[in-house]
């Protein structure tokens, strides 16, 4: 058996004007997510990813302004930014024997973001 994990970004199931390029980038890893999933279901390897949303003070968002990081996080239903600890979490939820059931599935941990 095997669990194969990949990180996206919830711009890839939602798009974000500006970021066509990095969108369309995480919306082809998920669709590789799901068709590696369908591929590798028989052999009990499962395929899924995780797309963080807004995870400030990571390599991705460090150059972001406070004003950006505001406007940001006015779009998230929960309130604040996400952690990296929070993202670790779904992936070793989903690197786990618990999680033996589930392939193709991307989980976001967005605060809400996607909805």
């Amino acid at each position: 058996w095997g669990r194969i994990v990949n990180i996206t970004s919830v711009v890839g199931i939602t798009g974000n004007a500006g970021q066509a390029n990095y969108a369309a980038s995480k919306a082809g890893l998920v669709g590789f997510t799901k068709s590696m999933a369908r591929e590798l279901a028989s052999r009990n390897i499962t395929v899924n990813a995780v797309a963080p949303g807004l995870v400030p003070d990571t390599g991705m968002t460090s150059d972001l302004d406070d004003e950006t990081v505001a406007r940001m996080l006015s779009q998230v239903p929960a309130g604040r930014p996400g952690t990296p600890r929070e993202v670790a979490h779904a992936v070793a939820f989903l690197a786990s024997e618990a999680a033996a059931y589930v392939t193709g599935h991307v989980l976001a941990v967005d605060g809400g973001m996607a909805m």
